[in-house]
């Protein structure tokens, strides 16, 4: 009977750690990237060997069993990507784990909610660890923005054109067409075309600044409704009240055509290879996994390709805190981009949920509680098989 009070108490322990494993599970079913843990149970046995030929070797022999708590098993199964308003919120579609660089070595997560510190480095707001990239050679090395935060203007030096010029038309008028200087200063013009009296398929292009001086006239012929070959492109030099000269190409070589159409033309700018400086706007992962910037000028910029790590055997994975983890000595992680078909993709603007199932872990803490229940009837019935012993041998 003392054997079985042990082996209740056996089971107490153990089912007090499996009601642990599921309460830290629903305490966490709304902590981003956490990974749901199983509980395991084990069978216990233990006997006094015996010899060849039946007898025991100890004098005494002993016996016992009851069952015990093994390590957790840790569900690694991918919970869902939610959409989030941080553009630098990563969540991995596959296998792998985000790396995260710190003092106390790489860490591991499948979600991270990143910023711009204020030494241009990108971290994670909950943890302080820098975003890991790869680098030419393979290697990882921490995100960072510094020197990229903002992208220098580029000088207008082309306006291409395109669209139906009318011929039956007097005249077209562009407006507010910005330009930019080498400073990156925007200058609107005004850019009028004016039928040619004189030939009827040629015309007039002026080009004014904004106060209405003219910087620049023109002559635009057209053949068969199609801008002269040779004399497609005009080469203007502005020079502007403040002493700034640009030289500027006016291209109409491609799309523009000189049809009749009434009085309407629809002829526009397509294109301006100019633009003024800008700061960053807006970060993203591309298709190729490339960390990308969005400038406020229109202008991009890659970081590098976000570092995806790993594993042969995650669940030799030390977990910590914050959703991380760490690879235990002698475990090497294999890194590649975040666009691989192996380790999966990255995803901005997104937030891996906990992957813990509440209805699983209420069916689960139901068979705990009736294991624990089970145990402590079994210490009190033994408990009451004693009492009655020793009342028996109170009596003889």
């Amino acid at each position: 009977m003392l054997d079985a009070v042990q082996i209740g108490l056996s089971g107490l322990q153990t089912y007090s750690r499996g009601l642990q494993t599921i309460s830290n599970n629903v305490a966490n079913m709304n902590t981003p990237g956490f990974k749901g843990a199983i509980p395991r149970f084990s069978d216990l046995y233990y006997g006094t060997p015996s010899d060849a030929t039946g007898r025991f070797r100890d004098a005494q022999p002993r016996f016992g069993s009851g069952v015990s708590y093994l390590q957790s098993y840790l569900n690694f199964a991918a919970g869902d990507l939610r959409d989030s308003d941080g553009p630098l919120d990563l969540g991995v579609s596959g296998a792998g784990f985000l790396t995260m660089l710190g003092g106390e070595g790489p860490r591991y997560a499948r979600t991270g909610q990143f910023r711009v510190a204020d030494d241009g480095r990108i971290v994670d707001s909950n943890t302080g660890m820098q975003l890991g990239i790869l680098a030419a050679d393979g290697t990882v090395q921490g995100a960072s923005v510094a020197g990229r935060q903002w992208s220098p203007p580029r000088t207008t030096t082309t306006l291409r054109f395109t669209d139906n010029l009318s011929s039956g038309s007097e005249d077209h008028v562009l407006q507010s067409i910005s330009v930019f200087d080498a400073n990156g200063n925007a200058r609107a013009l005004t850019i009028r075309f004016t039928h040619d009296d004189e030939a009827a398929t040629q015309w007039k292009v002026a080009v004014e600044s904004a106060e209405g001086g003219n910087l620049y006239t023109g002559m635009l012929p057209f053949v068969g409704g199609m801008p002269q070959p040779g004399q497609e492109k005009l080469q203007a030099m502005l020079a502007f009240d403040d002493g700034t000269r640009m030289p500027l190409e006016l291209d109409f070589s491609s799309g523009v055509t000189g049809f009749s159409a009434g009085t309407a033309s629809t002829l526009r700018v397509a294109g301006n290879d100019g633009y003024a400086a800008g700061t960053i706007s807006a970060f993203s992962v591309d298709d190729a996994g490339q960390l990308t910037l969005q400038y406020s000028n229109g202008q991009e910029g890659k970081l590098g390709l976000v570092a995806l790590a790993q594993f042969s055997d995650r669940q030799r994975l030390i977990q910590h805190d914050k959703g991380l983890f760490e690879a235990p000595s002698g475990m090497q992680a294999r890194f590649s981009s975040g666009a691989s078909n192996a380790a999966g993709h990255v995803k901005s603007g997104v937030i891996e949920a906990s992957n813990v199932d509440l209805s699983a872990e209420f069916g689960q803490l139901i068979l705990v509680q009736r294991g624990f229940q089970a145990s402590s009837q079994v210490i009190s019935t033994a408990n009451e098989m004693l009492l009655q012993l020793f009342q028996l041998r109170g009596q003889t």
